[in-house]
């Protein structure tokens, strides 16, 4: 008898990367076998929701799904949930899952995203928590208790996005962040020292310079303990101190890895037939110069679609611009591009936004801007992706002048 021809595409990872690649392959026109193995027995679910509504207890998990299972049926992808990968052996295009089963593949996309990074601190005591999965979310919500004492380590976006959510939930809030200020390594003092001020306005203790040395209790937290001797007192403590890329398996298997798994602009990994996409990857970036690993939805959306018109035979490159989002209180801050590198900034509205109009910044290298951050100020973010991910000169009297609108950014007979 003749030997089937039909292939297999195997996606290791069912969170945003894996779940929209496995859909767009087959809308690029792959008609072969597509197989999205996952970890986790949910339905790939969207990742915002676990820092707000699902911690708030506004939504449930089965609210955040990416796509009802009709969805991948109707795609014919089929979903292997609550499985795991243990070795990936290209050379054989085989895997092996925990069960001892072997998968062959003729094209294989890792979305292994990123896992918490973990302190040697707490370990087994009930009430400490990291935040990464939905279940984790659900257990942190397990814990909260209106007037009790929380305690968060680490003031970067999913630490202070936890702080806003336990504050509401009436809970006394303490964050404790290493650096000298919060979000040191992602924006400028001038949100820092924003968001500082939103957080003490509605109640969170926020102390910088606190290098947590311990934390205590007996079978259940109790407290935490700082290099400099302070104490604080914890019936819940939530740690948030940064992820690390899941490329262990991409590692062991020989491929390329750096900060992430290392792939080109068409999201090839350094194996042939072998894609990588999403928070796992280290990816090249023309805008920025440089290799780049990105936390963020966006980035795991775009790079999926342009791994799976690649691999059912097109050529298409990964361009686009980073962009973020976060929702703190009632405020929602948009992130164009990435502040990095600049050498000035300009500051349209009141920096700590007492009019509660929102306010931007706009950062620059040189005459080029390089990035953008808009509080409560979306028709600002729309056209700073568009000036910054095209490189459009900017209108430098518009930026910090609000008689002039956000249309008035693009260049004009009177730039400068």
């Amino acid at each position: 008898m003749p030997q089937s021809t039909k292939k297999t595409c195997v996606i290791i990872g069912a969170g945003h990367a894996g779940s929209v690649l496995a859909v767009q392959l087959r809308k690029e026109g792959w008609t072969d076998r597509i197989v999205l193995i996952g970890e986790e027995a949910h339905l790939p679910y969207h990742r915002p929701p676990l820092s707000k509504d699902l911690l708030a207890g506004e939504k449930e998990v089965a609210g955040i799904a990416l796509r009802g299972q009709a969805a991948y049926d109707a795609a014919e992808v089929e979903m292997r949930l609550g499985e795991r990968v243990e070795r990936v052996i290209p050379e054989l295009r085989t895997l092996r899952l925990s069960s001892g089963e072997e998968l062959v593949y003729d094209a294989l996309a890792l979305c292994t995203g990123a896992s918490v990074r973990h302190i040697e601190l707490g370990d087994g005591l009930d009430g400490v928590h990291y935040l990464r999965t939905a279940d984790d979310a659900m257990a942190i919500r397990t814990d909260m208790r209106p007037g009790g004492k929380a305690v968060v380590v680490g003031g970067g976006y999913i630490g202070l996005e936890v702080a806003s959510v336990l504050a509401r939930k009436g809970m006394h809030v303490t964050l404790l962040e290493r650096a000298g200020r919060i979000l040191e390594r992602v924006t400028s003092p001038v949100i820092s020292e924003y968001f500082t001020a939103l957080h003490q306005d509605n109640g969170v203790d926020i102390v910088t310079d606190a290098v947590v040395t311990g934390i205590g209790g007996e079978g259940r937290v109790s407290s935490v303990l700082c290099e400099d001797g302070s104490e604080y007192a914890a019936d819940l403590v939530v740690i948030g101190v940064g992820v690390n890329p899941e490329s262990t398996l991409a590692e062991e298997a020989g491929l390329q890895v750096g900060n992430g798994i290392v792939v080109d602009e068409y999201t090839r990994t350094s194996v042939a037939e072998v894609y990588a996409a999403g928070d796992c990857t280290w990816h090249p970036s023309a805008l920025y110069g440089r290799q780049l690993r990105l936390e963020s939805v966006q980035n795991a959306l775009d790079q999926a679609r342009v791994a799976a018109a690649n691999i059912a035979g097109r050529e298409v490159k990964y361009e686009a611009l980073p962009w973020f989002w976060s929702d703190q209180y009632d405020i929602k801050l948009q992130i164009a591009g990435l502040p990095i590198d600049y050498d000035h900034f300009v500051i349209r509205g009141d920096r700590l936004n007492r009019d509660g109009r929102g306010f931007a910044v706009f950062y620059f290298r040189g005459e080029k801007m390089v990035a953008a951050d808009c509080v409560d100020r979306s028709a600002e973010f729309l056209v700073c992706k568009k000036l910054i991910g095209k490189q459009l000169p900017v209108n430098m009297q518009a930026l910090a002048d609000e008689a002039w609108g956000p249309d008035s950014f693009e260049m004009r007979d009177d730039f400068l």
